[in-house]
């Protein structure tokens, strides 16, 4: 059930002798009152008295019916992700104990610039750097930026990892605007285009992760404008009411890309003339 949390996008908040908390599924809270018990393979809600398998926990974070969910989860890769095209992409916090960074440098690696190259992050790359870090014993490397925690997000085509706690990344200009992406992708490729459309220089919020959305509040101060360019997808639909109801004046701008999974993947098909 670990590693569904971790498909979600869920990360544990602090660890217990047979399990791990997590902060709520549906609710704001500061103590993380979820249970995960690894013995039972269930995590209770301690604040609602619910208890959840694996079906049920991706029935409520997704609003998926039981075919649904049950179709998404044998999607889910149980393993580590190994280097080969059949792997799915899944995403998890790493603890201490398990990972060591071994250097971050400038991008160099070919396959890490011919990854920038396919989601076509060109002059922005410089916000980018390479990570060669070890798992268990095991050799990887990515493509790696900070969140506020000093997590380390790594990204390449096969894994999608925090190095460290994960966190929201703020990027501050002084501005009365603030603008807030889902992934850090997605904020690199309306670097590209923000000329094109117009917009001014602002405050970036990434959010790495949408589960995350409960540390904004009272993080922030007011903005006059907030820019939203989540994902199109039920998970971005439920983030950015969330936000909007956050901050009221807050625009949704998916019009920008209805017919894209998210603004990076508008952004492939806008250079690639697709």
């Amino acid at each position: 059930m670990e590693k569904v949390f971790e498909s979600l996008s869920f990360f544990p908040s602090k660890n217990s002798k047979d399990g791990a908390f997590y902060l709520a599924l549906n609710r704001e809270e500061e103590t993380p009152s979820l249970h995960l018990n690894f013995k039972t393979n269930k995590a209770h809600d301690f604040g609602t008295g619910k208890t959840y398998d694996n079906v049920s926990l991706v029935k409520t974070v997704k609003g998926h019916s039981v075919p649904e969910a049950l179709e998404y989860l044998s999607k889910i890769s149980f393993s580590f992700p190994k280097h080969n095209h059949s792997v799915k992409k899944v995403a998890f916090e790493r603890k201490k104990e398990d990972w060591r960074i071994r250097e971050i440098k400038s991008v160099q690696h070919p396959a890490l610039i011919n990854y920038m190259k396919k989601r076509r992050i060109f002059k922005q790359s410089r916000f980018l750097k390479e990570v060669h870090y070890t798992v268990s014993g095991k050799s990887y490397f990515g493509l790696g930026f900070e969140n506020d925690s000093c997590g380390l997000e790594i990204r390449n085509k096969y894994a999608k990892v925090c190095l460290g706690k994960k966190d929201l990344s703020t990027i501050q200009k002084g501005s009365d605007k603030l603008c807030i992406f889902e992934g850090y992708f997605d904020y690199l490729s309306f670097l590209q285009i923000q000329e094109i459309l117009e917009f001014d220089e602002s405050d970036y919020l990434v959010l790495n992760s949408v589960s995350l959305i409960n540390r904004i509040k009272n993080k922030f101060p007011d903005y006059k404008k907030i820019e939203l360019f989540l994902d199109n997808d039920k998970a971005g639909n439920k983030a950015t009411e969330a936000l909007k109801n956050i901050w009221k004046n807050a625009k949704d701008n998916r019009l920008l890309y209805p017919n894209y999974k998210d603004l990076n993947e508008f952004v492939i098909a806008l250079k690639t003339g697709k």
